[in-house]
């Protein structure tokens, strides 16, 4: 076997009655449930009579000493890569980084590297934990490679699943910033319509009828009266692939510059040419969330980007 951790672990009266993985998650906060459970399963607790526990559902009776082998995460297969990054926020748990429009989120296929988590994993060097026993960030949420903003980052398994859990939740706070083409008639409104991938075009998102999508919820404020245009914020309760893009196009106020959902007037096409303006028009302004260990409530603010601030200018009346 490798480099490993062994931990011994003393559960506590208190923990009478509970399931095996919820009390040793109590007793060990650094790692999460999820992991807990997978490791028992490997075989890797046992009891102090060396007899190995696989049962992270049975019950335990409090007191108990279990000896656990941790191994040592295995390196992510991604490559880190120098790739310079604006870190609003960062502590041994989480970060918080302000994306430049153009940088891929995730290696996929047609973007194999370059992206967000090469640049984190040459970022954090060896301070990511072993999300799921893999060293690696967790990305919990994504903005689309050519949107900007804020998106916060786990650099441990226990910050991940706190995370996650708030995002099921739809407790983390998000607003937007989107240029849109036209003017909404009314000041503000919700957009309350489900989202999945389109039948025809796998590569867009659709509202769709029924149980066929996930509910998604964008309440929008128009902030101010541009050329052909507007300037709208949206706030999330859910985010979704897509969102703000479909939802505000289904409103007839498509983002300016967006190449999959949107059309234009002659007047912003003809600023977004000018200008060189070559993505939707959309910036992550805000985030806020409980920290998943600290418990305090932070809060992030991200300013208009310059290419974004550009194209404002040029449309204001």
């Amino acid at each position: 076997m490798g480099g490993h951790q062994v931990i011994s672990i003393e559960l506590q009266p208190s923990h009478s009655g509970w399931r095996l993985d919820r009390a040793l998650a109590d007793a060990v906060p650094t790692l999460s449930r999820e992991r807990l459970k997978a490791l028992i399963r490997s075989g890797a607790l046992e009891s102090l009579a060396s007899v190995a526990v696989r049962d992270p559902a049975q019950k335990v009776r409090g007191g108990e000493v279990f000896q656990l082998t941790v191994p040592e995460p295995t390196p992510a297969h991604n490559e880190a890569q120098d790739i310079p990054l604006r870190v609003v926020f960062e502590d041994e748990h989480l970060l918080v980084i302000d994306k430049p429009a153009g940088l891929v989120v995730h290696p996929a296929a047609g973007n194999p590297d370059g992206t967000l988590v090469n640049a984190l994993l040459h970022h954090c060097g060896g301070s990511l934990s072993g999300i799921g026993g893999v060293a690696r960030p967790g990305i919990v949420h994504r903005i689309d490679k050519d949107t900007s903003g804020l998106l916060v980052v786990a650099k441990t398994d226990v910050a991940h699943e706190g995370l996650a859990k708030q995002f099921a939740a739809h407790s983390i706070e998000r607003r937007y910033l989107a240029i849109v083409s036209g003017v909404p008639k009314a000041a503000e409104g919700t957009v309350d319509a489900p989202l999945a991938r389109s039948s025809t075009n796998r590569k867009k998102i659709a509202i769709v009828e029924g149980n066929r999508g996930k509910r998604a919820v964008t309440h929008w404020r128009r902030m101010q009266i541009l050329k052909d245009s507007a300037l709208v914020e949206c706030r999330l309760d859910t985010g979704r692939t897509h969102q703000v893009r479909v939802h505000m196009a289904s409103l007839g106020h498509a983002l300016l510059g967006d190449p999959v959902y949107g059309r234009s007037g002659k007047n912003s096409r003809e600023v977004l040419k000018r200008l060189n303006f070559q993505r939707q028009a959309l910036h992550a302004a805000e985030l806020g969330f409980t920290h998943p260990v600290t418990k305090n409530r932070l809060s992030f603010a991200s300013g208009m980007p310059a290419d974004m601030q550009e194209l404002f200018t040029a449309l204001l009346v």
